[in-house]
């Protein structure tokens, strides 16, 4: 066996150098010991091994010289063992840090919540005072109305609009910074090279938007979140709060230079699907590019930890449904192109051949679970209007 090939032997403990050392002051003469009680047989080896120590004379000096070495650097054991005691040390300390760091990390998220959630309610409340000063709606009615007429009953927190005040603490939390979202769809930038009139369906924070902007590309976003809408319009980019749908059918025919819908189409139910693809057909000009990227529910992974965790999420799109759905409104050239691949060294991990003829087969199976658990956490259906 190469030296490349042999195993790593596991270093000895400080006890153990502690009893090599007594031993190599113990047994370093040729001629050895013999104690005053020992039998016949020992002294009679004492003496052969004093005949052979007289012949052996400059061996023995060197074991001497040996040992007077070793002894004076014996007191290094001592500093080991401090050393050793003090890695231990900072192991435990590094372990209590990285509790104390998780702790943080977890206390950090719940603060990003609670801050985007008390951001969105300080919108509503202005939005609100804005409109008792113009004269509009001030807010709720009065517990008693005069004419004994009932009072109309309260929202709940199932509305859009009580929603929409924490699903941006949520995006903030789960899908990721800004910086993120535009790292991922920088890739789309060129797809919409050249364009012009671009429509960013859910524009959230405005990422894209702000991407297209340093290419030259005119674009703007239309969005049902208010909150997001107003932090577009502060980064100086053109968005709106819209209905996606029916703005598109009150786009001229022809009007758009490409559209692109980020993690939208997962929160419509199919019917309002097909009638947005049909009106996003009639909207683009011929050859302008649609670009929908969604989660893909072929990694479970992606199902189970992305898509079930959204609640706001109506139906996943496999790849081929999207690509299928695409074509039938009459798209064309349509590719799925895959994103977010699942990190390798997270994925189930391959055995060695050596371990007999059970490798093959597990191997196999590993391979079979990773194609389905750990695959692409998003995909992008990317098609051309005909």
């Amino acid at each position: 066996m190469s030296d490349a090939a042999r195993p790593t032997e596991p270093i000895a403990s400080i006890e153990h150098y502690r009893d090599l050392l007594e031993r190599l002051n113990r047994d370093w003469r040729i001629e050895g010991y013999v104690a005053a009680d020992g039998s016949l047989a020992r002294r009679a080896l004492y003496q052969v091994r004093r005949v052979l120590a007289r012949l052996l004379g400059p061996q023995e000096t060197f074991n001497s010289e040996v040992v007077q070495l070793v002894n004076t650097l014996a007191p290094i054991l001592s500093s080991l063992e401090q050393v050793e005691r003090y890695r231990e040390a900072l192991a435990a300390r590094e372990r209590r840090m990285e509790t104390a760091f998780d702790q943080l990390r977890a206390e950090q998220q719940e603060l990003r919540t609670t801050v985007a959630v008390l951001r969105q309610s300080h919108h509503d409340l202005t939005r609100e005072l804005s409109n008792v000063r113009r004269g509009g709606p001030s807010g709720p009615p009065d517990s008693s109305p005069e004419g004994g007429a009932e009072a109309p009953p309260l929202r709940t927190g199932t509305s859009s609009e009580a929603l929409s005040a924490k699903y941006v603490g949520f995006e903030d939390q789960f899908r990721g910074a800004p910086a993120e979202i535009a790292a991922r769809q920088r890739e789309y930038v060129e797809i919409f090279a050249g364009a012009s009139d671009v429509l960013d369906i859910g524009c959230g924070r405005g990422e894209f938007l702000a991407l297209l902007e340093e290419r030259g590309v005119r674009a703007r976003g239309i969005d049902v979140n208010d909150s997001m809408v107003e932090v577009c319009v502060q980064k100086g980019l053109e968005a709106s709060k819209a209905d996606a749908l029916d703005y598109l059918r009150a786009q001229p025919a022809g009007s758009l230079g490409g559209l692109l819908a980020a993690q939208v189409v997962e929160h419509l139910d199919p019917a309002y699907l097909t009638n947005l693809l049909d009106a996003a057909y009639a909207a683009l000009r011929p050859g302008a590019p649609i670009v929908l990227e969604t989660i893909n529910p072929a990694c479970w992974f992606a199902f189970f930890e992305s898509y079930v965790r959204d609640i706001t999420h109506v139906r996943p799109l496999h790849p081929d449904t999207l690509k299928f759905l695409l074509q039938a409104s009459g798209f064309g050239g349509v590719e799925i192109r895959y994103q977010a691949p699942y990190p390798e060294h997270h994925k189930l991990q391959r055995v060695a051949p050596a371990i007999g003829d059970a490798a093959e087969t597990l191997n196999a199976n590993v391979d079979k679970l990773n194609s389905l658990l750990f695959t692409y956490l998003d995909y992008a259906a990317i098609a051309r209007r005909t």
